[in-house]
């Protein structure tokens, strides 16, 4: 974790804009690479899966885990098209996120305006519920009536926030315009029109393969894939130092610096998921299309430095954390909350 100052990495890296320019260019030749690494083992394994119907459900469960891996790759691309990144062409961009859409069940437009948004207000705490995680700080919760605390610790239960949530917020934060800004009056156009994209998809497999037979492939895939993608965003914005502050005092580099974190995979885990473990570098600058992600981190080693680096086996324990401290500036635990704030309790 890192042990320099604000002023430090500010100074630092203050030059920001101009060393990691170079990395956001698209290359075309690379983009399709990861189409065809990512679709061509999605749709062989889902064939795959069809086949294993006939031995036993648990292998298709299981084969369903590899697919939604494939599945992360997927939205990766489509979450580097939402961020105008991933080809030169916009054209290219806009019609490979509405395909990719279909595998994810994350509507593309609509999906990529509230991502934007979460990229140039990440951190502040006044937006913290538009493409975020929902926290609440200590002072907050010491303030909460008995029935808010509860609901909120129901709410950050593990069971609820990395099983039952991602299934929420893909059947409704992703189905209805919740998020409505001045200047998004397309959105409810374009989520209808992916709405009916999506849904005519299904039912055009369901037909192929009989409605039973598809979506016995076709949920688990996207059920896990959800679980996988909710705990990469948890471990990313929720670890223990990250930056969470209000408008006034908030700061675009640190957010990305400090808010996000480094997830130290294996390899090939970082080739299923698209790179995004390279977080803090995808927030300091959106553009840089996660083809280039692990070049741009080879070729700066200094900014590794700075950042939160956690591997796996130490990611599970942000499960715990629970409530952004204000006066600490790190996330804390609920017992750690009633320690420090109310002792007597």
């Amino acid at each position: 974790m890192s042990t320099y100052t604000d002023q430090q990495i500010q100074q630092a890296l203050a030059d920001w804009p101009v060393r990691f320019k170079k990395y956001a260019q698209s290359d075309s030749s690379r983009a399709i690479l990861q189409i065809i690494t990512s679709f061509g083992p999605f749709i062989a394994i889902w064939a795959l899966m069809y086949q294993s119907l006939e031995w036993s459900y648990g292998i298709t469960w299981a084969l369903a885990l590899l697919n939604a891996f494939f599945t992360v790759r997927i939205f990766i691309i489509q979450h580097d098209c939402g961020h105008r990144s991933f080809f030169k062409d916009q054209r290219w961009n806009k019609i490979v996120g509405w395909i990719a859409s279909l595998f994810t069940f994350i509507p593309f437009q609509y999906w990529a305006q509230v991502h934007d948004f979460h990229h140039g207000h990440s951190g502040q705490l006044e937006v913290r519920d538009i493409g975020d995680i929902q926290t609440m700080t200590a002072k907050e919760y010491a303030e909460a009536t008995p029935r808010q605390r509860l609901a909120y610790r129901i709410f950050r239960m593990p069971l609820i926030t990395f099983v039952v949530g991602p299934v929420i917020y893909l059947i409704r934060n992703n189905r209805f315009t919740l998020v409505k800004l001045q200047g998004w009056q397309n959105n409810r156009k374009w989520l209808a029109l992916n709405n009916l994209f999506l849904f005519t998809a299904y039912g055009l497999g369901m037909w192929a393969f009989g409605w039973k037979t598809f979506l016995m492939i076709q949920l688990p895939i996207v059920f896990l894939f959800a679980i996988i993608a909710v705990w990469f965003f948890f471990v990313q914005h929720q670890h223990e130092l990250a930056y969470k502050h209000w408008k006034d005092n908030w700061d675009y580099l640190l957010s990305a610096i400090r808010g996000s974190s480094f997830y130290k995979l294996p390899g090939w885990l970082h080739f299923l998921t698209g790179n995004i473990g390279y977080h803090h570098i995808h927030h300091l600058n959106s553009r840089i299309p996660s083809y280039n992600l692990i070049r741009c981190a080879e070729e700066n080693p200094d900014l590794q430095q700075y950042v939160t680096s956690v591997t796996f086996f130490e990611s599970l324990q942000f499960m715990f954390h629970k409530l952004w401290d204000e006066q600490t500036e790190r996330m804390i635990t609920f017992k750690e909350f009633y320690q420090r704030y109310e002792p007597a309790a």
